[in-house]
């Protein structure tokens, strides 16, 4: 297992969330985030995020990684919509 998988581990560790889980695993030369509905009877696709090995490395990581996994929620839960007004 990789230096940069196990930081990011590390750090999903420190989150917990009532309605989703977190895991992430390698990806070529950085590490895929991946987000799952735990609500059951809601099945919702797998949502995935890349971190790159410079992100991972950079020295802010912790405080970087808290932005990106909120947005990425927050995009998530956007794409969660069956209906909106602007449908067509």
């Amino acid at each position: 297992m990789s230096e940069a998988l196990d930081k990011v581990r590390g750090e999903l560790d420190g989150y917990a969330h009532p309605f989703f889980e977190f895991s992430a695993e390698e990806a070529g030369d950085g590490v895929e985030v991946r987000v799952r509905s735990k609500m059951p009877g809601v099945h919702t696709p797998e949502y995935r995020f890349t971190l790159t090995r410079r992100e991972v490395d950079h020295s802010r990581f912790r405080w970087s990684f808290q932005g990106l996994l909120y947005g990425n929620l927050n995009d998530y839960m956007v794409e969660l919509f069956t209906r909106n007004p602007g449908d067509p």
